[in-house]
């Protein structure tokens, strides 16, 4: 039996004792120019997807999984192909990567990095994998991708908008597809000058870790360059289900907008109590109230219901636009679960059509060799328009999508409507940006 199959039944999982020291296995054969971890010698090869399948952010994990399914099938020739169609590079054939068959292995990162980091730590001494990719939390992602980096093998990010992912924690052996936090304040900003006026004044709750803190930063810097007035923030434990004591201030604070720096089931509860305590019917300074979410999915827009009319956010990808790659995506996620496929599901498939194109280019599976083929690198076909992988910082730069939660929805998929699509070009900046500093690249470890 397969490790796929196992792991479509839920019988092979991984999800070690987190504390264990890294102790990495590296093969060595002598048909390698030079040897690196888990190098594949028979018929297959094996990616690791380290999703939360438990935890706040457990509606994204499961999609994520979706779309790691939906990609194997593809690389192996199976389904309709999807993006492999309409991708730029013509590297991949349906015929696994580089002749071997696609199989996989799955781990709960529980949202937890310890977690996390025992998870992809089994997935590559017990399992054998090559690659690992995945997660819907910055914390983690920082996490893996530390681990990667140790192990020799290349991480391909998953769900991550914390700006420390490529910024001061970034690393040679880690990829991000996903955008992040400051390229939403770049993006959002405008529109909410432009929808509420240049003299606001916010209130921001945050998530308290990496992710939280830099969207904070972010936002913050966008909006009082045009103008706003930051009134007060406050940091929120990861775990917290009821944001009550937290929004009651907030009534009198003299603040006329709350930004919920929140993601996942945060987000979904803490907007649900910010509505119960009549925010979005009060006046202040003259004022309608406003609420913002800054970093906006699907599946939140979903588990908010009502509450999510009218608000304001942005997204990395959203089912409904209508480029080529974006078409086949939807038909081959819809075909097969019966519904459209979120932003954690789209960057999820994308990245592992990204690894497997560059190994395929490189003509190996040294993630040395597959760095340098992603380093640089620009493409189009996926969905997001013309996107390069930059070297400097293995960030993906690309257009940002500003939603808006649907007034008139037609059904419980057509949630967000596209109010601006944002030009690549206002979102980029300098790689020694100060929201960036810290940190090194540093150099490719193939693990030998």
């Amino acid at each position: 039996m397969s490790k796929t199959t196992l792991s479509r039944r839920g019988l092979l999982r991984t999800g070690a004792v987190a504390g264990a020291g890294v102790a990495l296995p590296t093969i060595f054969t002598a048909s390698s120019a030079r040897a690196f971890t888990n190098e594949p010698t028979g018929g297959s090869v094996t990616l690791g997807f380290n999703v939360p399948q438990t935890g706040p952010y457990a509606d994204e994990g499961a999609d994520e999984l979706r779309a790691y399914e939906l990609a194997v099938e593809h690389l192996n020739g199976g389904g309709d192909g999807g993006m492999l169609s309409t991708f730029s590079s013509n590297a991949l054939d349906g015929t696994g990567i580089l002749g071997k068959e696609v199989e996989y292995v799955t781990g709960d990162t529980q949202t937890k990095s310890d977690a996390a980091r025992a998870s992809a730590k089994s997935m590559i001494e017990k399992d054998g994998a090559i690659m690992i990719t995945g997660g819907s939390s910055s914390g983690v992602a920082v996490a893996v991708q530390g681990l990667c980096q140790e192990a020799g093998v290349i991480f391909m990010a998953g769900l991550t908008h914390s700006n420390d992912t490529t910024g001061k924690d970034k690393k040679a052996n880690g990829f991000r597809h996903f955008f992040n936090a400051y390229m939403s304040g770049a993006a959002l900003a405008p529109v909410l000058a432009k929808a509420y006026g240049g003299d606001r004044k916010a209130y921001h709750l945050t998530a308290d870790y990496t992710w939280g803190w830099t969207q904070e930063e972010s936002i913050k810097a966008a909006t009082e360059a045009l103008g706003w007035e930051t009134i007060e923030t406050v940091k929120t434990p990861l775990a917290q289900t009821d944001f009550s004591s937290y929004i009651a201030p907030v009534l009198n604070s003299g603040a006329d907008v709350l930004v919920l720096n929140h993601y996942g089931g945060n987000m979904v509860n803490s907007l649900t109590n910010a509505v119960q305590f009549g925010l979005r019917e009060k006046q202040v300074n003259g004022k309608n109230f406003e609420i913002v979410v800054p970093l906006f999915s699907r599946l939140m827009a979903r588990g908010a219901g009502e509450n999510i009319k009218g608000i304001l956010g942005s997204t990395n990808w959203h089912w409904s636009l209508q480029d080529d790659g974006t078409k086949a995506f939807v038909k081959s996620f819809g075909t097969k679960y019966g519904f459209p496929p979120s932003q954690a599901a789209h960057t999820c498939y994308v990245q592992t059509l990204l690894y497997a194109d560059a190994v395929q280019r490189a003509g190996s599976f040294d993630p040395c060799a597959v760095a340098e083929a992603l380093e640089g690198f620009e493409f189009d076909g996926l969905g997001n328009g013309p996107t390069l992988y930059r070297a400097e910082d293995h960030q993906c730069f690309k257009d940002v999508l500003v939603v808006r939660g649907k007034e008139n929805p037609t059904s419980e998929f057509d949630l967000l409507e596209v109010v601006e699509i944002t030009p690549r070009g206002q979102v980029e900046y300098a790689p020694d940006h100060p929201m960036f500093a810290g940190g090194a690249l540093g150099s490719c470890n193939p693990g030998a």
